[in-house]
């Protein structure tokens, strides 16, 4: 019995001592330049957690890629009339020495499309240094008048901007509120009459029903709430051949349809010959 015993102590020890052995032919087996990799290891995974900490790892993963040759060299505009090139430089923020690997396109996008003249932007990286960048811009259509404010508005009625240069000034203008959102109905009609069109200062929208035309000899031209292209050409028409636009009026009313209403300046005389302050002329039979 004693002997059966002490060779179960002797099992026991052995495996007891097994795992020490095993650990330290693993130790052993270790290249040589093991220690120094995990040194350096554990220094490197420290040394970017404090960077990551203190905010600096953007900074260095710039300054090294840009020491790599994908610093942005160049810069490819596009797309742009009424911006101009500082203002997108400006806006894009690239000082020099930007690796075109960090470079924050949302956020430049972003920044670019703050511009009221900008629509859409498009930034794309071309590597190794080259930024193209493409505009696509807001077209103005009119300017907007109410009150004493003026605006550059689009074809959709939105405010450009509210700084109108002098090499806007051919664009129609319409006055009033509401008439930014209206302002291609009536562009369409008189677009259709050019001989008109060219002497149009002003369109007013009257009561959200109709359009008064404010030409450039101050005359006002009452416009029916339909028929408004037929009434412009008529218009046109009495003008070419009775010189109606020309003569010494104030209004001409074109709301009835068979008539027009002829109103007259102070001590104004048609025809060589006194006649009253409103003149009415038939319209029936007119080719409209």
């Amino acid at each position: 019995m004693a002997g059966a015993g002490e060779k179960w102590r002797r099992g026991v020890s052995r495996l007891k001592r097994r795992p020490v052995w095993r650990e330290a032919g693993f130790l052993a087996n270790l290249p040589p330049w093991a220690g120094t990799a995990g040194a350096l290891g554990f220094l490197g995974a420290t040394a970017l957690y404090g960077m990551v900490l203190g905010g600096y790892t953007e900074a260095v993963a710039n300054a090294l890629t840009a020491e790599a040759g994908f610093s942005i060299k160049a810069i490819q505009l596009s797309g742009q009339r009424e911006t101009t090139e500082f203002e997108i430089l400006e806006e894009l923020e690239i000082p020099n020495g930007l690796s075109l690997l960090t470079f924050d396109v949302a956020a430049a996008r972003e920044r670019l499309e703050r511009n009221p003249w900008v629509r859409t932007v498009s930034i794309q990286k071309f590597y190794p240094g080259t930024l193209k960048v493409s505009l696509s811009e807001r077209e103005p259509y009119a300017l907007w008048q109410r009150g004493k404010i003026v605006s550059i508005i689009d074809r959709d009625g939105n405010v450009i901007t509210d700084e109108v240069k002098e090499r806007y000034a051919n664009l129609p203008l319409v006055v009033g509120h509401g008439t930014q959102k209206r302002a291609p109905e009536i562009l369409s009609d008189l677009n259709a009459v050019p001989e008109l069109r060219s002497r149009v200062r002003a369109l007013v929208l009257i009561a959200e029903r109709r359009w008064n035309l404010v030409l450039e000899n101050n005359i006002t031209v009452r416009l029916p709430e339909e028929g408004v292209e037929d009434a412009l050409r008529y218009l046109v028409r009495l003008d070419q051949q009775k010189g109606l636009l020309s003569r010494d009026i104030t209004a001409v009313d074109l709301r009835l349809k068979d008539r027009i209403v002829v109103k007259l300046a102070k001590d104004a005389k048609l025809n060589r010959g006194s006649v009253q302050p409103n003149l009415s002329v038939s319209r029936k039979g007119a080719d409209t």
